[in-house]
């Protein structure tokens, strides 16, 4: 039996998706805009050696059309590589990895589009009365790190938490990890978690933050997601069900709302994620799947448009991989995959439609190109077939013959 290790950098778009029109995102390039600004300052050239071994630019060349500033030159990958494309409609963190993971949305979740007076007001009293608040602040479209800034006094002196949302499928709720109280933000989550259930939105997400008026106000690495379960089975559902057992690191076991996970482990920040999932690989036995989401590439940098700080994060990613790369045993195979894009030179502060990498690589694997996939289940069916499971209801495993 075998193993598999799947690493999600989240938000490491490859280039428009070809129907990124339909979303306003025409021209959005995660990888290549970030490229191209470190190739035009003075910090020189974006340097991912291991990450070009295994075929990330060399994907993002096929998907773009060409290659990134400062990847003209590259040698012929170690692994199998190409670039996917997503079939559910939505640019979503919990579609793209449902997707991967074999289960393809056919109707895309809900989003609140106005930019201010956001939610419905029966939505908002309901929290309000059924949660024992004084009111809500905010309600609109923003971004969570500027939001707790301009209303995070106020929210100390009312008592009212933040709740805010953007183009994305999300009902976000901001509160002071201390004044408020952890648990009490955990529990209005869940209230409106379950309000929520006729607007079909994908994720509520609680957003904790400390601080004051005079040194301003940050969040905290508590946040919670409480995302709607896979509407089907998964890749996680069917390893279970065949005795074997999905590890989940970081924020997975929320976005798949704990279905078909085994064990959970919680790590935050990329270098103690990766320690993470190196100490589970150290610990796996066989017909075990290790899944780790690197979140911050997201929440931290694209979110917030932080180029070269996600530049600089993939690069601190890559000095990494040969840890990752040298405790893979023989039989494990590693894929690695994104779940949407989120270029940070792009304007607002939102996901964007783009094609993602599909890496896979194990020890005596081979290497090839495996061209534009036509869905993410792509990769979760290639997971499959390594780890001996049934076909997945979605997706064709690169391990066959073309």
């Amino acid at each position: 039996m075998s193993r598999v290790i799947w690493l999600v950098l989240d938000s490491l778009g490859l280039g428009a998706a070809p129907d990124a029109a339909d979303y306003g995102d025409a021209g959005a390039d995660t990888f290549g805009h970030i490229a191209a600004a470190c190739a035009a300052a003075a910090r020189g050239p974006l340097r991912l050696p291991h990450f070009t071994r295994l075929g990330l630019p060399q994907a993002h060349a096929a998907a773009h059309g060409r290659a990134a500033a400062g990847f003209e030159n590259m040698p012929a990958p170690e692994a199998l590589w190409g670039h996917a494309v997503e079939r559910a409609r939505g640019k979503d963190t919990p579609s793209g990895h449902w997707e991967t993971a074999g289960v393809v949305l056919t109707e895309p979740f809900g989003v609140f589009g106005q930019a201010e007076d956001s939610f419905p007001s029966e939505l908002l009293q309901a929290l309000v009365e059924q949660g024992g608040l004084p009111g809500v602040l905010g309600n609109c479209h923003a971004s969570g790190t500027e939001i707790i800034q301009r209303l995070g006094a106020e929210h100390l002196s009312s008592g009212r938490p933040i709740v805010y949302t953007s183009a994305d499928s999300v009902f976000q709720i901001a509160a002071h990890e201390e004044a408020f109280g952890l648990e009490r933000l955990y529990r209005v989550c869940e209230l409106a978690r379950g309000l929520l259930a006729d607007y079909n939105i994908g994720r509520v997400i609680a957003r904790p933050f400390t601080g004051n008026a005079d040194a301003g106000f940050s969040r905290t690495v508590n946040r919670r997601d409480y995302a709607l379960p896979p509407p089907a089975p998964t890749l996680f559902d069917a390893l279970q069900a065949d005795g074997g057992e999905v590890i989940a690191i970081g924020k997975i076991d929320d976005i798949f709302a704990h279905c078909g996970v085994s064990r959970v482990i919680h790590a935050y920040g990329h270098d103690a994620l990766f320690d993470a999932t190196l100490t589970a690989m150290a610990q796996a036995s066989n017909h075990r799947l290790i899944a780790t989401n690197f979140v911050d590439f997201d929440m931290v940098y694209g979110h917030r448009r932080d180029v070269f700080g996600y530049a600089a994060a993939l690069e601190a990613l890559d000095a990494r991989l040969p840890e990752l790369l040298h405790a893979l045993r023989p039989g494990d195979l590693l894929a690695i995959s994104a779940d949407h894009g989120c270029d940070p030179t792009w304007p607002g502060s939102d996901h964007t439609r783009e094609c993602i990498p599909a890496l896979v690589h194990g020890p005596g694997l081979g290497a090839r190109a495996v061209g534009q996939r036509s869905s993410f289940a792509d990769i979760g069916q290639t997971m499959a077939a390594h780890l001996g499971l049934p076909p997945l209801a979605a997706g064709r495993s690169f391990l066959l013959p073309d």
